[in-house]
């Protein structure tokens, strides 16, 4: 009887993922606060970089997918929405839209 050998990776099962953990932030979110965190418009940063640091991390696949969505649109157009300066287009009035603009108010009650 002969032996064969098989390659260590044809054998060896890959080693599993970390499951998710509430509170603890992916590569996706890492970019996706980045972003936030520096879209060259000062005062969307200042909302939307915060933003991120505080609900990021608790965020599902959909609510990702719906911030991803902000931080692909112009900066000025995102910030006339987050204001209610101007309606934002069906495809953005999402609860992520709806909570950026809470949470705007709430912080601007902090600063006043």
């Amino acid at each position: 009887m002969a032996l064969t050998w098989a390659p260590i990776w044809a054998i060896a099962a890959p080693p599993a993922k970390p499951a998710a953990f509430p509170g603890v932030m992916d590569d996706r979110r890492k970019k996706l606060k980045f972003r936030a965190w520096r879209r060259g418009f000062r005062e969307i940063d200042l909302i939307l970089g915060p933003f991120a640091d505080e609900t990021l991390a608790e965020m599902d696949e959909a609510r990702l997918f719906e911030f991803e969505a902000l931080l692909d649109a112009p900066d000025q157009d995102v910030f006339a929405w987050i204001m209610e300066q101007a309606e934002a287009p069906a495809g953005f009035q999402t609860p992520t839209l709806r909570a950026l603009q809470e949470f705007r108010l709430k912080v601007s009650d902090r600063l006043s």
